[in-house]
């Protein structure tokens, strides 16, 4: 989830990134996040139950490597 600073209407500079899954806040100096992330943004097609729809979440690493060991077929 991006939360934005907004300073003036035409500019809007990140101002922090909260995992989706646990809350945890990563840090974001003049727009930069200080640690990396999952960043996931998905246009669902015509031919899925999700027509149009569209979903947008961040993971922090902790999290992200929790989603991947869930896999059943690892790399």
């Amino acid at each position: 989830m991006r939360q934005y600073r907004t300073e003036k209407k035409e500019i809007n500079e990140l101002d922090k990134i909260i995992c989706n899954k646990c809350g945890k806040e990563i840090k974001v100096i003049r727009g930069v996040a200080q640690e990396d992330f999952l960043e996931v943004n998905k246009r669902w097609g015509y031919f899925s139950n999700k027509d149009n729809q569209e979903d947008e979440f961040d993971l922090c690493e902790d999290c992200y490597d929790e989603f991947v060991a869930s896999f059943k077929i690892k790399k």
